[in-house]
C-alpha cells in the first residue's frame, strides 16, 4: 500500500497494526489534498517520528510545518473527544479555534527548536459539544530532521483535570474544616506519631490540655498531655487508647480536664489509628470537643427537673403535664394518691377513663379545643377517687411556648373542690330562701301602701309612686341576688344592659321595645344595682308622664361609653312632645336621682332640655359599678 506508514510490512503485520483505528486513519486518509502530501513523499525523519508516536500509549500530537497540520495517536484521539476524527490532518489553529493563539505560540517555539513543559495548564476546550475547563501537563519538543532543522512541534499530553478538581475540592474541604475549627474555641485537633511518640496539636487543643502552644506545635510525648486529665478519668482513658491501638478501632471518650485555675472542663475526644503500607499503626490523629457548657446545661436541667418534681409533689393539687399533642407523660404524687392508680398507669390517654361518664365527652371536647387553639384550659368535672366515689375537681392548664410561639408542652392542675361545691350548693339554697323572704317583705310593703291609700284617697298619687319605686327595688334585688357557680354565666345576668331591659319591660308596646340600649356594656353588682334601678325608674316614669314615652311613637336610647377610669351613660328621648327646662327642679324624684348618682355612686349628672327631647348624661367612676367588690378588698386590706 503506497500510502501506508509501514510499506514493507507483511500483510498480517499490517493488519495487526491497523487494528488501531487511528493508525488505520493514516492509511485511508486522502493526503493528496493535504499540504503534507502523500505519505511516501514525507521525509523519512517525519515518518519515523510518526511511527514512534503511533505505537505510544501516552496521548501525543504533532503540529507539522508552518500551518501546524495535526497528526496524533489513539490516546490523543480519545482526549479530543467528539472533535475526532474531523480535526485529523487539519491546521491546529482551525482544529482548535478556541485556543488558536495558544497553539500559534507553541508552533512557533517548536519551529525555533525550543523544548518546554507546562504544568496544570488550564484551557477551555469544546470537546463534547460545549466549552469546558481542562487541565493538562504539556511537554513540548521540536521534531528535528537530519539537517538539524525543525519540521514541527511534538506535544505529549497528560490530562490532569480529575486530579486538579480533586485537589481543589480537597483544598476547599480543608479550608472549610480549618475555618470551622479556627472559628470556635470548642474544637482542638491532634496528630500522634505513635512510632516516635511525638504528639502535635493546634492552639486550642494545647489550651485545653494546659500546654504551651509552641511546644504542642513542635511535638511532645503523649504523657505530657495525659497529665491534664482528671485523676479519676486518666486510667480509663489510657485503657481506651490502648484498646484503639491494639485493635485498630475508633477511639471515642468523654472525660474531664483540670485547668491551671482549678476549673474542670469536659471534652469528647475522637480519633482513629492509621496504618502504614506494612499494616503497622504509625499515626493516631483526632479531635477534642469542649462540651463543658452542654454538661452544665444538662446538670442545670436535671436540677430544674428535680426542683419541679419536688415542688409539684409537695403541692396539695394534682399536677400533670402533656406533650404538645396532649399525650400525658407526667403526674405528681398527689394524682396517684387521689386516684389510687399505680404509678405510670394513667400515662397517655388512659387518664380519660378517670372522668365521670357524664363529664367525659364534655371534658374531652374542651381539651381538644384548647390543643387546637392554644387557649387556656379550665373546666369542672368529676374524677374517680380511690374510694370509688366521684369527686368534683377544677381542671386548669396553660401552654408553654418557645421563642417562635410554638407550644412545647402543657402544664396543668386538678384541684379537689368537692367540699366547696357542696358548701356552695347549700349557700345557694340559703340565698334563694333569703331572696324569697325579701320579696315577700316588698309584697307586704306594697300591700300596706295600697291599704293605706284606700283609706286616705288624697295620698293615692304618692302611694302609687312609692309602690312603683318599691317595685323597681324588688326588680333590682331579684336581678342581682347572690348567684352561685351553679347559675354563673346565665345570659345577661349581672350586666347593666340586662338590668335596664328588665326595668323597661312595662314600657314596651305591641312587643316592641321602646327603650334601646347600645354602646359599651358594664357589669353591676348588688351594691350598684339598687341606685341604678332607682335612677332609670325615675327617668322612665317622668318620660311616661311628660316625655317621649308619653307618645306612642316615642323612643328612648341609652348609650354606654367606657374610658380607663369612668363609665358614661347617655339617656336621649326622641319622638315625644317638645320639652322646656322647668323653672325649678326640687321634687322628691329629683332629689332621689341626685342621691343615687351623686351620693351613693360618687358620679355626676347633667340634664339638657333639647327641642327633640330630654338628654341626661350620667358619669360614674368604674369602681362604683362594683362597689361590693371594692368594699370587700378594702376590708381584707
Amino acid at each position: 500500500m503506497p500510502k501506508s506508514l509501514f510499506p514493507h510490512a507483511a500483510p498480517e503485520t499490517r493488519a495487526k497494526l491497523e487494528q488501531d483505528p487511528t493508525l488505520k486513519l493514516f492509511n485511508t486518509y486522502d493526503w493528496s489534498a493535504n499540504p503534507l502530501g502523500l505519505i511516501p513523499d514525507w521525509p523519512e525523519d517525519l515518518k519515523g517520528a510518526v511511527r514512534l508516536m503511533m505505537v505510544a500509549a501516552t496521548p501525543m500530537v504533532m503540529m507539522v510545518g508552518p500551518q501546524g497540520i495535526l497528526l496524533y495517536n489513539h490516546g490523543y484521539a480519545e482526549f479530543a473527544g467528539q472533535r475526532h476524527p474531523q480535526i485529523f490532518g487539519m491546521p491546529a489553529m482551525e482544529a482548535w479555534p478556541e485556543i488558536a493563539d495558544f497553539n500559534r505560540q507553541n508552533m512557533e517555539r517548536g519551529l525555533r527548536l525550543e523544548s518546554w513543559t507546562l504544568r496544570n495548564q488550564e484551557l477551555v476546550l469544546n470537546r463534547h459539544g460545549e466549552p469546558e475547563p481542562v487541565w493538562m501537563d504539556l511537554h513540548y519538543s521540536p521534531i528535528i530532521s537530519d539537517d538539524g532543522l525543525s519540521m514541527g512541534t511534538l506535544c505529549v499530553v497528560h490530562e490532569t483535570t480529575d486530579r486538579v478538581l480533586a485537589e481543589r475540592a480537597l483544598a476547599r474541604s480543608e479550608e472549610r474544616m480549618s475555618l470551622a475549627i479556627n472559628g470556635t474555641d470548642l474544637v482542638g485537633t491532634w496528630d500522634w506519631d505513635v512510632v516516635h511518640d511525638r504528639m502535635t496539636a493546634d492552639d486550642q487543643f494545647a489550651r485545653l490540655f494546659n500546654m504551651d502552644s509552641l511546644r504542642a506545635g513542635l511535638g511532645t510525648p503523649m504523657a505530657d498531655f495525659l497529665r491534664a486529665i482528671h485523676p479519676e478519668d486518666v486510667e480509663r482513658v489510657g485503657e481506651e487508647i490502648a484498646t484503639a491501638l491494639r485493635e485498630g478501632v475508633v477511639f471515642k471518650s468523654e472525660y474531664r480536664l483540670r485547668g491551671t485555675d482549678g476549673q474542670v472542663r469536659w471534652v469528647i475526644a475522637s480519633g482513629r489509628p492509621r496504618r502504614d503500607g506494612e499494616g503497622r499503626i504509625h499515626r493516631f490523629p483526632g479531635i477534642a470537643i469542649d462540651v463543658t457548657e452542654q454538661h452544665r446545661a444538662a446538670e442545670a436541667l436535671a436540677e430544674s427537673e428535680l426542683r419541679f418534681r419536688t415542688l409539684s409533689d409537695t403541692m396539695p393539687q394534682m399536677v400533670w403535664s402533656t406533650r404538645p399533642d396532649g399525650h400525658h407523660d407526667y403526674f405528681n404524687a398527689r394524682w396517684y394518691e387521689f386516684t389510687g392508680m399505680p404509678e405510670g398507669s394513667t400515662d397517655g390517654d388512659i387518664w380519660g377513663e378517670m372522668f365521670h361518664p357524664d363529664d367525659r365527652e364534655r371534658a374531652w371536647t374542651e381539651w381538644r379545643h384548647c390543643l387546637e387553639t392554644g387557649d387556656p384550659y379550665q373546666i369542672e368535672y368529676r374524677l374517680r377517687h380511690h374510694s370509688g366515689e366521684y369527686r368534683w375537681t377544677l381542671g386548669r392548664a396553660l401552654p408553654i411556648h418557645d421563642g417562635q410561639g410554638h407550644i412545647l408542652r402543657w402544664i396543668g392542675t386538678c384541684t379537689d373542690i368537692h367540699e366547696s361545691k357542696l358548701a356552695a350548693e347549700e349557700r345557694e339554697l340559703v340565698a334563694q330562701e333569703l331572696s324569697h323572704r325579701i320579696k315577700n317583705i316588698f309584697a307586704v310593703l306594697n300591700g300596706i301602701i295600697a291599704l293605706s291609700a284606700r283609706s286616705q284617697p288624697e295620698i293615692k298619687p304618692f302611694a302609687d309612686q312609692l309602690r312603683q319605686r318599691i317595685y323597681a327595688l324588688g326588680e333590682a334585688h331579684d336581678f342581682v341576688r347572690p348567684q352561685s357557680y351553679l347559675h354563673a354565666g346565665a345570659s345577661g345576668q349581672g350586666m347593666l344592659s340586662a338590668l335596664i331591659e328588665r326595668l323597661m319591660r312595662p314600657y314596651n308596646a305591641d312587643g316592641r321595645a321602646r327603650v334601646i340600649f347600645n354602646g359599651a356594656d358594664a357589669a353591676v353588682d348588688d351594691a350598684a344595682a339598687t341606685p341604678m334601678a332607682l335612677l332609670f325608674h325615675e327617668l322612665a316614669t317622668n318620660s311616661a308622664k311628660y316625655g317621649a314615652l308619653s307618645q306612642s311613637e316615642g323612643m328612648v336610647t341609652i348609650t354606654g361609653h367606657t374610658d380607663p377610669d369612668f363609665y358614661q351613660l347617655e339617656w336621649r328621648e326622641t319622638g315625644g312632645p317638645s320639652v322646656v327646662e322647668p323653672d325649678k327642679l326640687g321634687g322628691f324624684g329629683t332629689r332621689l336621682v341626685q342621691l343615687s348618682v351623686e351620693g351613693q355612686m360618687r358620679g355626676q349628672l347633667e340634664r339638657h332640655w333639647r327641642p327633640e327631647g330630654l338628654e341626661v348624661i350620667v358619669r360614674l367612676p368604674l369602681d362604683a359599678l362594683n362597689r361590693s367588690a371594692r368594699l370587700r378588698a378594702e376590708t381584707i386590706n
